[in-house]
């Protein structure tokens, strides 16, 4: 594994840090429709993973998978001189923060639909799934930008990651399917992932929140609870009327989850939990320190 990471990265705001890591196929800008409400009070990083987006693929022999993903992101927080920032994921983004959170890396990791609590049958359902999508993105591409601009378009392409895909602005769309099209290492870390599981859940010791979609239909809901029960601690807390990627159906409420599971960090630090800390709807188990 190389001591340099070379990735594209986008940084903004003040406050403590607060690193953003996109799911499968996707880049750092899936982010952007939440940046201004972490602004004011986070200094935002967010990355596009080695293989995809604009960052080039890792050096060749770099296996795919988790592990190698949470290295490469490792070693770019040492790159950037953050020591123990807070971290939050979307899918397979959300499990590498967990890992992270695993090796107490980060003060604290937020996972929004996190990968890796998929059953047998689910893994199936997954990896069917995201293979057709990257058959119909690879089919789009060429034509993203004038195709973006059709609703009837968008909810044909967005709607398994989306609950409102008429809400995606049609640039964004147009350069998430080229993002999704151009992707060099989605195939081999997508054949690598539905084979692995997260484990070792009761050896995180920071605060994590695990955040769920309500209307995901890629990771279904149903793994939410499942999630909760195998990380050590973690509140539960439902995204209402969201998809997979919920950025687009929810910035304002999707902020705020992201923006607590830092503040819950803060506040057990200086005061250890307390009820009021957790968010309507969420549940807490026993176990956080």
């Amino acid at each position: 594994m190389p001591e340099h990471v070379d990735v594209v990265y986008h940084r903004s705001g003040t406050g403590p840090p607060l690193v953003l890591i996109h799911g499968i196929g996707s880049h750092w800008q899936m982010w952007q429709p939440v940046l201004s409400r972490l602004e004011p009070e986070r200094d935002v990083i967010a990355f596009d993973l080695p293989g995809f987006g604009a960052s080039p693929m890792p050096p060749p022999g770099t296996p795919a998978g988790i592990q190698s993903l949470t290295d490469l992101t490792s070693r770019f927080l040492d790159q950037l001189e953050l020591e123990r920032p807070h971290v939050a994921g979307n899918s397979l983004g959300g499990w590498i923060a967990l890992e992270l959170a695993k090796r107490d890396r980060v003060a604290s990791a937020t996972g929004l639909s996190p990968a890796g609590f998929h059953n047998s049958r689910e893994a199936v359902y997954q990896r069917a799934s995201l293979a057709t999508t990257l058959r119909v993105a690879r089919a789009l591409a060429p034509h993203a930008d004038r195709l973006g601009r059709s609703p009837a378009i968008r909810r044909l392409t967005w709607s398994q990651i989306v609950a409102r895909p008429e809400l995606v602005p049609p640039p964004d769309a147009a350069a998430a399917t080229k993002a999704l099209a151009g992707a060099p290492w989605f195939n081999e870390t997508l054949r690598v992932l539905v084979k692995e599981r997260f484990s070792g859940g009761e050896r995180i010791t920071v605060p994590v929140t695990i955040a769920w979609g309500e209307k995901d239909r890629l990771l279904l809901p149903r793994q939410a609870p499942r999630a909760a029960r195998r990380v050590r601690g973690a509140r539960l807390v439902i995204v209402t009327g969201c998809g997979h990627v919920p950025t687009y159906d929810d910035p304002p409420q999707v902020a705020r989850v992201l923006l607590d599971g830092s503040r819950h960090a803060a506040a057990e630090q200086s005061h250890g939990p307390t009820a009021d800390q957790t968010p309507t709807g969420a549940t807490t188990e026993s176990g956080t320190s």
